[in-house]
């Protein structure tokens, strides 16, 4: 009698080892989809905030990128950051760019003249991969602003376009 009591307890104590595991693995899968969540956003990030410091680099230089369209011209200096900005991110879809310019406390649109402060702003959302932590934030994505002020360096008037 007491050997089919220990067999018995056996096969009791299996089931709850078994939902156990199950419960342990679901944690784990969670913990697992969260850190690649957070990676990814933070690679993101680190990756839009390295691509505005470039293109708000190219832009204080005064240089244009030249025009795909016509061999012989050039693309505005806003465009050509913004393209700089486009190519550097990978592929990013951004919601919104903005190209500011401060000079003697007067701030205006565009990439301004030589010894402005130029500041170039990127906005960014990206969806999660998790349903639980997509929960917490507004329509499941996270969204993150990058900007840049940079002093424009001296270049010719005539580049300031």
């Amino acid at each position: 009698m007491k050997v089919r009591h220990l067999l018995c307890r056996s096969q009791s104590e299996e089931g709850q080892s078994l939902v156990e595991f199950a419960l342990a693995f679901l944690v784990f899968i969670f913990l697992v989809f969260a850190i690649f969540d957070f990676g990814h956003l933070f690679f993101v990030e680190m990756d839009v905030q390295n691509a505005v410091q470039e293109a708000a680099r190219y832009g204080s230089t005064g240089n244009h990128l030249p025009d795909p369209k016509n061999p012989d011209q050039t693309l505005s200096r806003v465009t050509s950051i913004i393209d700089t900005l486009e190519n550097d991110a990978m592929g990013m879809q951004f919601q919104s760019i903005q190209v500011t310019n401060t000079i003697n406390g007067t701030t205006s649109s565009g990439a301004g003249a030589p010894g402005a402060l130029m500041t170039l702003s990127a906005t960014v959302s990206m969806p999660l991969v998790t349903p639980l932590l997509a929960q917490m934030f507004p329509n499941g994505q996270f969204t993150f602003t990058s900007s840049v002020t940079i002093m424009n360096e001296h270049f010719p008037a005539s580049q300031a376009n």
